[in-house]
């Protein structure tokens, strides 16, 4: 026979809060929903990780102002404004080659333009959610006009003690 532990912790029951699940996708919708999601979106740890091998398989384009550019960017990263793109991706991007967009960070939509804006021409893209801040938050290498340089990880979106993670935090 045996005795229940008196300090577990009983199982999560499913307690809907007031509202929160009044309208909710069924299971094989949410599944449908974040797989495409991921079709549409990665993230700075995912594209840090494919920039570490010899051939990433896509080009990752900063979509930012010369300004923007000029004060910092991701090492590899090809500059075309977002503005440009319709008028100039042809002559400096293969037809057809994957890319990855970034713009400022999450609160800026030029990278879903500029993304929009690939696609039309036939371009397999993803747009790397967070930008520039979060790869700078989670400390990976930029380079700018003066060099290149880590600057600290935010401990609220990396862990990492001490050199940049790879691997997401969550």
């Amino acid at each position: 026979m045996t005795t229940a532990n008196p300090t577990a912790a009983p199982p999560l029951a499913a307690v809907p809060a007031a509202g929160l699940f009044d309208h909710v996708a069924t299971p094989e919708d949410a599944v449908r929903h974040f797989r495409g999601r991921l079709g549409f979106e990665t993230d700075v740890s995912d594209v840090a990780g494919a920039l570490a091998e010899p051939d990433p398989g896509f080009v990752l384009v900063d979509t930012r102002s010369e300004a923007a550019w000029a004060a910092g960017r991701i090492p590899g990263a090809v500059h075309l404004p977002g503005r440009r793109v319709a008028e100039v991706a042809r002559e400096r991007i293969a037809p057809g080659t994957p890319v990855v967009v970034y713009c400022w960070g999450p609160g800026c939509n030029g990278a879903t333009r500029a993304a929009l804006a690939f696609a039309t021409l036939g371009h397999p893209v993803k747009e790397m959610l967070g930008g520039f801040e979060y790869w700078v938050r989670e400390g990976f290498e930029i380079e700018h006009d003066g060099g290149r340089e880590h600057r600290a990880v935010d401990t609220l979106t990396n862990v990492a003690s001490s050199a940049p993670a790879i691997e997401c935090a969550c």
